[in-house]
């Protein structure tokens, strides 16, 4: 199986939108590849907490799913080893709808015969990504007052994951305020 490429060549939001839908005819992709974020909500959700504790981020970009999926594996382990399973409530706030593309172009003996080059260029489907605008928040931590720092931990073990500069905010949540 081929190798990712490094995320520096999908990060930049230049690419056009690539539309999928149910419908054949709306659709200009013909095949979407599968996600790899498996769950977006763990923890207890039911349950309301003090405060929140985002990541942030502070310039455009392009964030791709494995990527994604890799951060919240990370918070997710810390956050268990440290809180339990029911004493934080973790949200991924960013989907993966963006389709990304890429025109192969054969190298070797007998390419030129097989290669079209640029022409018919639109490219086939190769990952996801989610764009992700300067002020949207990634992920986001749910906690009372006694476990801020363990979420601003696992948050900022995440950071590594990504490629950009984030900021990790806590907001403690308005109780009168409807949710």
């Amino acid at each position: 199986m081929a190798r990712l490429r490094k995320a520096v060549a999908y990060r930049r939001l230049e690419r056009p939108y690539t539309r999928k839908s149910k419908y054949q005819a709306k659709s200009y992709v013909r095949a979407v590849p599968a996600n790899k974020i498996v769950r977006y909500v763990m923890g207890e959700s039911q349950k309301k907490y003090d405060y929140y504790v985002d990541l942030v981020s502070k310039t455009d970009i392009q964030l791709r799913h494995n990527s994604i999926e890799s951060a919240r594996l990370t918070v997710i382990r810390y956050l268990e080893k440290n809180l339990g399973k029911s004493g934080y409530c973790f949200r991924v706030m960013v989907y993966p709808h963006h389709i990304l593309r890429e025109n192969p172009l054969a190298s070797g003996a007998g390419a030129d015969r097989m290669s079209t080059g640029m022409q018919k260029s639109f490219g086939k489907s190769i990952s996801l990504a989610a764009r992700v605008y300067e002020g949207k928040t990634v992920l986001r931590v749910e906690v009372n007052d006694n476990n801020i720092e363990h979420a601003r931990k696992a948050v900022h073990r995440a950071i590594s994951k990504f490629s950009n500069q984030y900021l990790i905010k806590v907001i403690k949540r308005d109780n009168k305020a409807a949710v």
